[in-house]
């Protein structure tokens, strides 16, 4: 089937494709009630590509005008009107969190965070769905965490899916990547924040790590200890970067029943790399590391909004200087690890994937003994990373795989 040039789907909603993309993300979203299209689609209409406070101002605005609504009817006593408004409310303050990146002053970026949790905690107070907040033992501290129960009868034992987000994701769109689709087909759901992730990073200021082997092995050794949970049915979904860091852990950690990377990702560095200049790449590789950030600190201070960008998405690997950011997100890669994986591994491939092009193909031909690879098509409108707009066709395949996986 030939996609017409004129729809919206191949057009877009925004002719800045950073927010395109934010735009088809969240509307995926409405399938699992994390987003209701008219009010996004009227939100960000007329903003223009460039305007960037004008894009922060649409999400926060939307997002407590609707934080309001839910807050009325909450103290009207109508529960699930409020859990809905709430969810909504966390998920279009998550996009005003990522929108704070193209700003002149970052001084919106802790309270807009510190307005997306509070919205998705006052969804867990209010949802019907039995859900309990956790706290696991990690190192020398622990990782919040929220459970959510399958059913209400803790003597049941029900399989469960660990959930994990990716660099920047909110609690709000991983409960729209899986955990929706997870607790209606009777799994439990073990959602947390990871070593640089949501809480971890903006209260705690912890840096992402590439080893996560030592992060989802405490997880495991927590979840299988919970009532109602089957120790030998315990899957992990990795949504994004979590493409990266679930298969990074299942090179050591064997216990998971099954697991799923949406999508593979092999080497996380060549997502920066790929917008380097490669004559830039070569000074670094050369080991001229002062011209290499002589030459860069030059190209960001022609682009004012790619300097915060890049300033914006290197704090969470807690590295200073160009080249040493670079450095270590280069760490980040799956090296000769890959082939120690023995969990069976489910890796969505879709079409015109713009962040990690080719590396879920890849990830496929490193584990092909335990992988089984799963293709999405802009035709069956499923294209682009984790296919933003097609959430429902992917939790249907997904599951049907998980489901064969764990006897279901």
């Amino acid at each position: 089937m030939k996609l017409s040039t004129s729809s919206p789907f191949t057009t877009g909603f925004s002719s800045n494709p950073d927010y395109d993309y934010e735009i088809r993300d969240v509307l995926g979203g409405a399938v699992a009630g994390a987003a209701d299209p008219g009010e996004v689609l009227a939100a960000t209409a007329g903003i223009h590509g460039n305007d960037h406070e004008g894009w922060f101002t649409a999400w926060s605005e939307l997002a407590e005008r609707t934080s309001r609504h839910a807050r009325s009817t909450a103290d009207a006593g109508h529960r699930i009107s409020a859990a809905e408004a709430f969810l909504r409310a966390s998920r279009y303050f998550a996009v005003a969190v990522n929108a704070v990146a193209a700003l002149k002053d970052s001084g919106q970026l802790l309270p807009t965070f510190q307005r997306q949790r509070e919205c998705w905690d006052a969804f867990v107070d209010h949802t019907d769905t039995r859900v309990e907040r956790v706290e696991i033992p990690y190192e020398t501290s622990a990782l919040a965490g929220y459970f959510f129960w399958a059913g209400t009868a803790e003597a049941i034992l029900n399989p469960t899916l660990v959930a994990v987000n990716g660099s920047d994701g909110s609690p709000a769109g991983l409960w729209s990547n899986c955990v929706f689709a997870a607790l209606r087909r009777g799994y439990n759901v073990l959602v947390f924040d990871g070593p640089g992730q949501q809480l971890e990073f903006f209260e705690k200021n912890v840096p992402f790590r590439p080893d996560w082997e030592n992060v989802l092995t405490p997880v495991f050794d927590f979840v299988i200890t919970l009532p109602g949970v089957d120790d030998e049915k315990v899957a992990v979904y990795g949504v994004s970067q979590g493409g990266y860091w679930v298969p990074r852990a299942l090179a050591t950690e064997h216990r998971f029943v099954a697991a799923i990377a949406d999508p593979g990702v092999v080497d996380v560095s060549t997502s920066w790399t790929a917008q380097i200049p490669k004559h830039l790449t070569k000074l670094l590789d050369a080991g001229e590391r002062e011209k290499f950030d002589k030459e860069m600190d030059i190209g960001m201070r022609l682009s004012s909004k790619t300097a915060r960008t890049w300033e914006f998405r290197a704090r969470p690997y807690g590295a200073t200087g160009y080249a040493d950011t670079i450095d270590c997100v280069r760490r980040f890669t799956l090296g000769n690890v890959a082939s120690s994986i023995t969990t069976p591994l489910l890796i969505t491939d879709p079409e015109n994937e713009q962040f990690w092009p080719g590396q879920s193909e890849a990830l496929a031909g490193l584990t092909s003994e335990v992988s089984t690879l799963l293709r999405f098509t802009a035709a069956e409108g499923a294209n682009l990373h984790c296919q933003p707009l097609a959430r429902g066709l992917s939790a249907q395949r997904i599951f049907d795989w998980l489901d064969d996986r764990v006897g279901r």
